[in-house]
């Protein structure tokens, strides 16, 4: 397994799929001063059932309810006077960059013959982009890091990859990140994608 150098992890969506194959790997990781933070929508659900027997303490993140981020709120995006940091929901949902410049993307995509391209993915790749120059001078590495297509319940039965297989080699890619990668998009085998 390859070596995580980081030693507070935080995952989120870890209850299932490729965040509790993330877990398990890490968990079994032997640096004695690593803590790794797990977080779901419902850590107390039946879907939670799994990751609850790994873990001690499990905490409930929504991503999408700003509420239930307790220790960290992380209101990013593409606002004319403000950062990552200062930004809040409201200004996100308000600065029409935020929808025109993914829609674009997307037309050109389609244009291009790229089929099922998500919008959803299209703005967190420009958030990607825009966080790591946000974080450069803090010297924070940030990159987007493909998971390759897994079976998973979002990936389905069709999906040509085990989790296992896929976070072996995307903990690997996370371990040998260097600032060449910063801002970059790589998929689980380590390989550059285009953006």
């Amino acid at each position: 397994m390859a070596v995580v150098k980081a030693c507070k992890i935080l995952i989120t969506g870890a209850n299932r799929g490729l965040g509790l194959e993330m877990i398990k790997q890490l968990s079994a990781n032997s640096c004695p001063k690593q803590h790794i933070f797990a977080t779901c929508r419902d850590p107390d659900g039946p879907k939670s059932e799994a990751l609850r027997t790994l873990m001690f303490v499990l905490l409930l993140l929504d991503s999408d309810d700003p509420s239930s981020l307790n220790l960290l709120v992380n209101n990013a995006g593409i606002v004319a006077n403000g950062t990552i940091q200062t930004s809040s929901v409201e200004d996100m949902k308000n600065t029409n960059t935020n929808v025109i410049g993914p829609l674009l993307i997307i037309r050109a995509a389609k244009a291009s013959g790229i089929p099922e391209m998500s919008m959803s993915k299209v703005r967190f790749n420009m958030l990607t982009v825009l966080a790591a120059e946000e974080f450069k001078a803090d010297e924070i590495l940030c990159m987007a890091l493909h998971p390759g297509w897994v079976k998973t319940e979002l990936g389905g039965d069709e999906a040509t990859l085990e989790p296992k297989e896929s976070v072996e080699g995307m903990l690997r890619v996370i371990g040998s990140l260097t600032k060449k990668q910063h801002g970059g998009f790589m998929n689980y085998t380590g390989e550059t994608v285009t953006w």
